[in-house]
C-alpha cells in the first residue's frame, strides 16, 4: 500500500466565495447536479472508448462501459460511478481543485449582479442554477448544493494505476490522498453525503425522474440500484435507413407521453450550414395553441444527448408549433445558459434549416398524399396559418393553405389557392372570400349572391385569424385577396351570368322608381341614426336587404373581432341596401303609396333592419327585437284575418 500522506489544499479566496454561493443561494433547480455528474461520467467513458478504438489496452478491460448510481438512505449517501478513463493524483487536483479557472473573477462579478446576498428578501427571484452552473464551467461543484461532504475516488485506466481520493466539504479546502481498500478497478466514483434538506435525492423515484428528464438518451447504460433507467436509444442519431416505423412510434410515445401514434415523422441529419440532428413528429391530435397550450410548444434542445432545455422556442417558429421532437448539436456548449441561448447564432441557423425542411416535408405530403395532408390541416391548420408572418417563406406557406369554398360539395372538403386558380374564369385575378361561423352561414350570406350568379368561387373562412391571414398575405402569384363584402359594384361587371338565382322581376316604371326613392327616404326617417343611409342595392339577388360598411375598408367579422377586444357590443352605423326587386320591397312600396305613415310600414322597416343586423352578426337589443317581431306578427295576422274575413 502506498504510504504517501494526505495533501490538504486551500481553495483560492474567490473559489470559496463561489462555493458559498453555490451552497446557499442557488436552490431553484438543484437536480441539475445529477445531470452534471452523469455527463462527466459519460465523457469519461467516451474518452476511454476512443483510446480503446486506437488499440490501447486499459486496466480491467472486461469491465462494462456503464454508469452506476446507488442510494444508501442510512448513510444519506448518493453514489455515481463510472468505468471510464479515470484520473490520477495530479488530474484530481487540477480538475477538481480549481473552479472556473479561466474566469473566476468574472463569474463572481456577474453572479453578484444577479444573486441577492444571504439575508435579503427571500421573495426576490433567484437565477436558475442550471444557467449559472452551465455558463461558467463549474458543473461538478453544483454537487455542493445538495452535499455536505463529497468524496471522489478515481483510478486511471492507463499509465500509473494508483487510485486516489479527493475529499472536500465545499467550505474552503480539499484533500488528495491515496485511496485505500474499496477503490474501483478503473474509473471514478463520486460519493455525495447529502444534506438534511436534500433528502429527496435519497428516494429512488426522485433520482429516476431526474435521469429520465435530463439524461435519458445517454450513450451508455445508466443503472440505478442495479436497474437500467435509460433503455431508449437516442434515435435521432441513428441512420434513417435503419429505423422502422415502429421504432419512431415508440420513441414518440416515450418522448411525449401521447397514447396515439404520430401522424408523421421528419428525421433530419444536417452537416451544412450547421451540423445538427433532429427528429420531429406531427401529432395525430390537435392542441389549443390559442388557449390553454399557448406556451406549451418548442423543440427539446440537446447537445451530445444531454438535455439543455425543454421546449426551446428559438429552434422553430410559432406557426410550426405543432411539431414535437428533439434537436441535438455538438457545436453548442454542454451547459450553455438560457441568456446565451437567446444570443446564439447557431440556434438561428438551425431554425432556418428546420423551417426549410419542414416546409419541404409538408409540400411533399400535400403533393403525394393529399388525404394525409387534409388530416394534418384539420388538426394543425389553425396554427400553421400564422406562417403569413414568415415573409421569406410567404409564397410557400400560401401554397400550403387550405380552405372550404363555394365550389366544393362537402363541408369538410378542402382546396388550395392553386386549385382555386385553375377553376377561375378567364380574367379573374382576385381570390374572393367571406368570413362566417360555418358553411351554411357563408352560403346564405347576402354578399355572396352575385358571385353565385356569375359562377365566381368564394373561399369560406371560419376562423377569426383567417382575415388577418388574407390581409397579411396581400398577394399570391400576383392575385389579390379581397372580401366579398368590400367588392365594388362593378367588380364582376366583366363576367357573364352563369346561374339564374331568382326569376327576374318586372322592372319598376319611372313613376314607381320615384316612389321607391321616397320610400327609401321614409325608411331612413324610421330608422333614424341606426343607419347612415338607405339605398338600392346592386349586389343582391335573393335577399331583401343587407348592411354595408360606408367606406368598405373593414368586414363585419373583422369589426366584431375588434369590438370584442375593445369590449364594445354596439353595432356600427352602416348603410342599409335593399333589393327593390324583392317581393317584400314591392309590398312595402304598395303600402307606402297607399299611406306613407302606415304603422305596418314602420314595423316592416324595423323588421327588415333587424334581419339585416342578425345576418351581420349583431344582436344588441334582443328584447326590443322580440317586441318588434311580435308586433309585426300581430299586424300581419290581423290583416290576414280581415282579408280572409275570418
Amino acid at each position: 500500500m502506498t504510504q504517501a500522506k494526505e495533501k490538504t489544499h486551500e481553495f483560492r479566496a474567490e473559489v470559496r466565495k463561489v462555493l458559498n454561493i453555490l451552497t446557499h443561494s442557488l436552490y431553484t433547480n438543484r437536480e441539475i447536479f445529477l445531470r452534471e455528474l452523469i455527463s462527466n461520467a459519460s465523457d469519461a467513458l467516451d474518452k476511454l472508448r476512443f483510446r480503446i478504438s486506437r488499440g490501447e489496452k486499459p486496466l480491467a478491460p472486461d469491465m462494462p462501459l456503464e454508469i452506476r448510481i446507488s442510494i444508501d438512505k442510512d448513510k444519506k449517501l448518493l453514489t455515481i460511478a463510472d468505468a471510464g478513463i479515470g484520473m490520477n493524483e495530479g488530474e484530481l487536483a487540477e480538475n477538481l481543485g480549481t473552479i472556473a479557472k479561466s474566469g473566476s473573477e468574472e463569474f463572481l462579478a456577474q453572479l453578484n449582479s444577479v444573486t441577492p446576498p444571504r439575508g435579503e428578501d427571500a421573495g426576490e427571484e433567484r437565477p436558475d442554477a442550471a444557467n449559472i452552473v452551465g455558463r461558467f464551467g463549474i458543473g461538478f461543484y453544483s454537487i455542493f448544493m445538495v452535499a455536505e461532504k463529497v468524496e471522489v475516488v478515481s483510478r486511471p485506466a492507463f499509465g500509473e494505476a494508483v487510485a486516489h481520493i479527493w475529499t472536500s466539504d465545499g467550505l474552503g479546502a480539499y484533500s488528495v490522498e491515496p485511496a485505500g481498500d474499496g477503490a474501483p478497478e478503473r474509473g471514478t466514483v463520486v460519493k455525495a453525503y447529502l444534506k438534511e434538506n436534500a433528502a429527496e435525492f435519497l428516494e429512488k423515484f426522485r433520482v429516476e425522474s431526474v435521469i429520465r428528464n435530463h439524461s435519458a438518451f445517454m450513450p451508455f447504460p445508466i443503472l440505478l440500484d442495479g436497474s437500467r433507467v435509460n433503455s431508449e436509444p437516442a434515435l435521432w442519431l441513428e441512420p434513417k435507413f435503419s429505423i422502422k416505423k415502429e421504432q419512431y412510434d415508440t420513441f414518440y410515445k416515450t418522448l411525449t407521453y401521447d397514447a396515439k401514434e404520430p401522424l408523421d415523422a421528419l428525421h433530419l441529419s444536417v452537416d451544412a450550414p450547421v451540423q445538427f440532428n433532429a427528429l420531429l413528429f406531427i401529432p395525430d391530435g390537435a392542441q389549443d395553441f390559442f388557449g390553454a397550450d399557448r406556451d406549451f410548444w418548442g423543440i427539446d434542445l440537446y447537445t451530445r444527448r444531454v438535455l439543455i432545455q425543454r421546449r426551446n422556442k428559438d429552434l422553430i417558429p410559432e406557426y410550426l408549433a405543432f411539431f414535437k421532437g428533439v434537436a441535438d448539436t455538438e457545436d453548442l456548449p454542454l451547459n450553455i445558459s438560457r441568456e446565451t441561448l437567446q444570443e446564439n447564432v447557431l440556434l438561428r441557423k438551425i431554425n432556418q434549416v428546420v423551417v426549410k425542411q419542414a416546409l419541404n416535408h409538408l409540400e411533399k405530403t400535400a403533393r403525394d398524399n393529399p388525404e394525409k395532408y387534409s388530416r394534418f390541416w384539420r388538426l394543425h391548420g389553425k396554427i400553421f396559418k400564422l406562417g403569413y408572418h414568415d415573409f421569406p417563406n410567404r409564397e410557400r406557406v400560401s401554397a400550403l393553405l387550405r380552405f372550404n369554398s363555394s365550389s366544393l360539395d362537402e363541408s369538410d372538403a378542402l382546396t388550395g389557392l392553386d386549385d382555386y386558380m385553375t377553376r377561375a374564369p378567364e380574367g379573374q385575378k382576385t381570390f374572393w372570400y367571406v368570413s362566417a361561423p360555418n358553411r351554411e352561414a357563408a352560403r346564405l350570406n347576402p354578399h355572396t349572391e352575385r358571385f353565385r350568379s356569375k359562377g365566381i368561387e368564394v373561399l369560406y373562412l371560419y376562423e377569426p385569424v383567417d382575415e388577418f391571414v388574407m390581409e397579411g398575405l396581400g398577394k399570391y402569384k400576383e392575385w389579390d385577396f379581397k372580401s366579398v363584402e368590400n367588392a365594388p359594384d362593378d367588380a364582376l361587371s366583366t363576367f357573364e351570368d352563369k346561374n339564374e338565382v331568382s326569376p327576374k322581376s318586372v322592372p319598376l316604371s319611372e313613376e314607381e322608381q320615384n316612389e321607391c326613392a321616397k320610400l327609401l327616404d321614409r325608411m331612413k326617417d324610421i330608422l333614424g341614426d341606426k343607419v347612415r343611409e338607405v339605398r338600392v342595392s346592386h349586389r343582391l339577388e335573393n335577399s331583401p336587404s343587407v348592411l354595408v360598411s360606408p367606406d368598405g375598408s373593414m368586414t363585419s367579422s373583422m369589426e366584431k373581432l375588434l369590438k370584442v377586444m375593445q369590449k364594445d357590443d354596439s353595432p356600427s352605423i352602416k348603410i342599409l341596401e335593399v333589393n327593390q326587386n324583392h317581393p317584400l320591397l314591392r309590398a312595402m312600396l304598395k303600402i307606402f303609396r297607399a299611406d306613407p305613415q302606415d304603422s305596418l310600414l314602420v314595423l316592416m322597416t324595423r323588421g327588415l333592419f333587424d334581419a339585416s343586423l342578425l345576418l351581420d352578426g349583431f344582436i344588441s337589443e334582443p328584447q326590443a327585437l322580440a317586441l318588434r317581431m311580435n308586433g309585426l306578427l300581430t299586424e300581419t295576422a290581423a290583416l290576414y284575418a280581415e282579408v280572409r274575413k275570418l
